[in-house]
């Protein structure tokens, strides 16, 4: 009776009600939660939410301003910073300016003069029109907003803060004046770097602007002193004055016009290629944007000719109709929204694929070798490893490292000819003038690693193999139009898990996959069973090659998937029936091998991306041996 009656002991009891506080406080916090009534934002708030979105750092600012500018037809603007933008950004424009009525209004969230209905939405072809980067600027720091519209006798400004309106005094177009930053959100004042980073987000974003509007006029200040300039131009000169003439000389321009999409710019070549990607500019009907969709179609395009993670310079321009392309996918409208999103990836593809194939190489036409009677009627001299492949029979329809092999075994062992016999017997070459080959003609062979030949440049060095991998490449991507890889039967499948999309894409590109000699299979909901593989494919990189192609199979053009998977499996087979290092070749086969590069497309490099030939100018020689010093 006492046990049971007695009171718990001390501790116990004491630590009973702090046991109980935090589920009870839990309890109430939840029942708060629960009971907190639904009520709408203050506009301050939602100003400030808007502005977390639009306005991350003073370049937002300058991006937002300056987008102003561009729809109000301005041809003259000028951007005045302070403190890398933090302090004061100060956006000057002569376009048409707003009447003296309709400033208030300007300041007003979503009030814009761009749109009016949902079908000006969807087809908007203004660099902005959410009607909102006014407002959401002027919440986060002090903005004067001055302007004159054509016919007003005088501007007018008005005071974000107090919505005071006065006359002012400036000619027609838009002034915008925006101090101190943040200077109502301490907290994002941190984040900020040092004035010489937030200067150079600045100073880009009017760089990406003046890329695509070379008819308008840029000026850049900061701290009172010209940092950049750009006058109104041409387009190739305006590239030339933004990125550099290294880069025209570095690029091949490109035009492709299909319907109601166009697509142009420069492909950066690939010796430019860089560490980072700080020189890829895409734009959409004018607007700067970053696409995954439009970065993979043009990696896609560099991927057999860029050595590691080399990143392309290029610059892209994309005109499509505005009906099918949704620019409302973000506050920022950096991110778009393709209708037909395969169409653009195979467009923007091919217009890089076709201003990548001619190789420096080719820049000259080659010189006839003989007289057209004789072309038909002498063959092409034997030169071993560099036989021209036999006819793709109607019957084959799988190419395997036995066949390339045997196309490109080396003959029969042939003596090594005296230089003298050697240009005797090369096709024609006595016959012609020095400096007529692009390649120029052989003279020596290095350490049988590396072609020594002379052209009217100077001395041109080719890598062997890397050149010869090349050519083979080529030849049997054209042979391979139509055809399959050859595959290998697996004695025990290969099973993984796979998500549900990996089994969706595998079921409903099966014959694709065969095409490539991959016999994948569904084993459940959640495993697919890989039964067959590409017969140069090693069993260790199965798995992964098989997940890269289905992922790309549900994203992208099917047909551009399998022909990258195919290429990639070629790549391997030219590299194994490539010429190796230390053959001996005569100088008939090194000048056969010169005349093929200078035929052949994407010459420049190799399959992994290398160089396959450099050029020493006389200049340079001379440079060498302190001539004429």
């Amino acid at each position: 009776m006492t046990g049971m009656d007695s009171p718990p002991p001390l501790a116990a009891a004491s630590a009973e009600p702090s046991e109980r506080e935090p589920a009870a406080a839990a309890a109430l916090g939840s029942e708060a939660r629960v009971r907190r009534a639904i009520r709408e934002l203050p506009d301050e708030l939602i100003s400030q939410i808007a502005a977390g979105e639009v306005v991350e750092r003073p370049a937002s600012v300058v991006r937002e301003l300056v987008d102003n500018a561009l729809d109000a037809g301005a041809r003259q603007i000028q951007v005045k910073l302070m403190a890398g933008g933090v302090r004061s950004i100060v956006v000057e424009d002569d376009g048409c300016g707003i009447p003296a009525e309709q400033l208030p209004l300007a300041l007003k969230r979503h009030a814009t003069s761009k749109i009016a209905s949902l079908t000006d939405l969807e087809s908007v072809a203004t660099m902005g029109f959410r009607g909102e980067a006014l407002a959401a600027i002027a919440s986060v720091s002090e903005m004067l907003l001055a302007s004159r519209a054509d016919g007003a006798a005088h501007a007018h400004r008005i005071d974000a803060r107090s919505g005071e309106l006065q006359a002012a005094a400036r000619a027609r177009g838009t002034s915008v004046e925006v101090r101190e930053l943040f200077f109502s959100t301490p907290a994002r004042r941190k984040f900020l770097k040092t004035d010489a980073t937030e200067l150079a987000h600045c100073v880009e974003a009017v760089r990406r602007h003046a890329l695509a509007r070379p008819d308008v006029g840029f000026a850049i200040w900061h701290e009172g002193k010209l940092v950049d300039q750009w006058r109104a131009a041409s387009s190739e000169q305006r590239l030339a004055d933004v990125l550099g003439a290294d880069f025209i000389t570095e690029s091949r321009p490109f035009q492709l016009d299909a319907g109601p999409l166009s697509v142009s710019g420069r492909a950066g070549l690939p010796e430019a290629a860089r560490s980072r990607a700080d020189m890829q500019y895409v734009y959409v009907n004018g607007r700067f944007v970053r696409d995954k969709l439009i970065a993979h179609a043009v990696r896609s395009a560099y991927e057999d000719v860029l050595h590691g993670q080399r990143q392309p310079c290029y610059v892209l321009f994309i005109e499509i109709d505005p009906e099918r392309v949704d620019v409302n996918v973000h506050p920022t409208k950096i991110e778009v929204r393709f209708r037909d999103g395969r169409e653009v990836h195979q467009r923007v593809r091919h217009a890089f694929v076709d201003a990548l194939a001619s190789s420096r190489s080719s820049a000259a036409e080659p010189v006839v070798l003989a007289p057209p009677a004789m072309q038909a009627q002498e063959p092409r001299p034997s030169y071993g490893a560099w036989a021209a492949p036999a006819p793709t029979s109607p019957q084959q329809v799988g190419l395997a490292l036995e066949q390339v092999r045997a196309l490109y075994s080396p003959a029969a062992p042939t003596p090594p000819l005296a230089p003298t016999a050697a240009f005797t017997n090369a096709p024609a070459a006595a016959e012609l003038p020095p400096g007529d080959w692009p390649l120029g003609r052989a003279i020596a062979q290095i350490q049988g690693v590396y072609i020594l030949a002379e052209n009217a440049q100077g001395l041109v060095v080719v890598d062997m193999h890397a050149a010869h991998e090349r050519v083979v490449y080529e030849r049997l991507k054209a042979r391979l139009a139509g055809s399959s890889i050859e595959c290998q039967p697996l004695l025990i499948p290969v099973s993984f898990a796979a998500t549900a999309e990996e089994v969706a894409a595998a079921e409903s590109h099966a014959a694709s996959l065969l095409r490539l000699g991959l016999d994948v299979a569904p084993l459940s909901s959640r495993m697919l069973a890989v039964r067959s593989r590409p017969a140069l494919l090693a069993a260790d990189d199965l798995v992964a090659l098989t997940r890269e192609l289905l992922a790309e199979l549900s994203q992208f053009d099917a047909s551009q998937a399998i022909e990258r998977a195919q290429h990639e499996i070629l790549a391997t087979m030219a590299c194994h029936g490539a010429v190796r290092a230390n053959r001996q070749l005569t100088l008939d086969e090194m000048n056969a091998l010169l005349r093929d590069m200078e035929q052949t497309e994407r010459a420049d490099q190799c399959n992994h991306g290398r160089p396959t030939w450099r050029q020493l100018s006389m200049r340079e020689l001379d440079a060498l041996f302190l001539r004429g010093r």
